[in-house]
């Protein structure tokens, strides 16, 4: 069909995104091939809605590592997530469709994945016989980077590794055509070679001393009490930070409840720490604990957004789920 366009929305600011747009390119152009061209929108979670349905195309519409939109315009989804679906209408919707569906499946979700990059593949290899030869560097690091199977809070914090790099470029980078740039080079190049381009390679010194600024920051502001660690950054604006700093500080701490504000939202933050001797058993779901406040994520890790003006009504969420949290230490 000439001339169609297929439109990749993703998880931006997120390495797995990216990573799951550029798999699910690949594979929508060797194996489906039915659009010439590809385009690309990040999305962010954020307080209100999340879609906008002029932004869908007239062509394919694809959404990866995100959740779920309920609009007729879109032709692909893929997520991993815990909190994929906004409400109970969006699931059965889903469910709708996917028996419809039956024989021509286009829309893939099993939280049992530890990244949407990962999900992607083995879908596209076991259903659509895409060949993945080539792309287990990607998933790796994928699954690194949004499990948090980091060997140590240094290697994550100190960023050794290519991975590490460009997953700190991909979520701090203010220029949102950046990752769109990214996101063609990132299954036809190594992890090494995407982060030798130009126009990455520019951006990683001015970003890592950024980054040192923000371990100093909440080093500063970072405390921790029964099991919890919590910081207040609303007062220094950023785009993202690494979500390991506080594990890296205060090793000691089991989950982190941080606050901060960026250029469209207020964020609290709620994480686990990968390396806790804390039984499996006896942690919290943070997905639970964010979805109560329109937030989502992982069993490990979530967030909640709200807008930028309601700092007091993030701040007292913040308290609550402190509270709710040191109270199962």
């Amino acid at each position: 069909m000439d001339g169609l366009d297929c439109k990749v929305f993703f998880h931006d600011k997120c390495f797995d995104g990216a990573c799951s747009a550029a798999l699910f390119t690949r594979f929508h152009r060797e194996c489906v091939k039915t659009a010439d061209t590809f385009s690309y929108q990040g999305l962010v979670h954020k307080a209100g809605g999340l879609f906008e349905e002029g932004d869908f195309v007239g062509g394919e519409n694809a959404i990866v590592d995100f959740k779920y939109s309920n609009s007729p315009r879109v032709t692909w989804w893929f997520d991993h997530h815990l909190s994929a679906f906004a409400s109970a209408e969006d699931f059965a919707e889903f469910e709708r469709r996917q028996v419809t569906r039956a024989a021509s499946p286009k829309m893939f979700y099993d939280a049992k994945y530890t990244s949407c990059t990962g999900l992607i593949m083995d879908v596209a290899e076991q259903k659509f016989g895409f060949d993945t030869k080539g792309l287990e560097e990607l998933r790796y690091w994928a699954d690194i980077v949004d499990g948090a199977k980091y060997e140590s809070a240094a290697s994550a914090v100190e960023m050794g590794a290519p991975a590490m790099k460009l997953t700190m470029v991909i979520e701090s980078a203010s220029d949102h055509a950046l990752v769109p740039k990214m996101i063609p080079l990132l299954t036809e190049m190594s992890l090494q070679e995407v982060l030798d381009q130009g126009f990455v390679k520019e951006l990683v010194g001015p970003l890592m001393e950024r980054h040192m600024g923000a371990l100093e920051l909440i080093r500063e502001r970072a405390e921790v009490s029964a099991g919890v660690i919590t910081f207040d950054i609303t007062d220094q604006p950023t785009e993202g930070y690494s979500k390991f700093i506080p594990y890296y500080l205060h090793p000691e701490g089991t989950y982190v409840v941080g606050l901060s504000k960026s250029s469209f939202r207020v964020k609290i933050s709620v994480g686990t720490n990968p390396w806790t001797t804390k039984p499996v058993e006896e942690l919290v779901n943070l997905a639970e604990i964010c979805e109560r406040y329109g937030g989502g994520g992982h069993a490990r890790v979530g967030a909640i957004s709200f807008p930028r003006d309601e700092e007091a009504a993030a701040r007292k969420a913040v308290g609550e789920i402190v509270a709710e949290l040191r109270a199962v230490q």
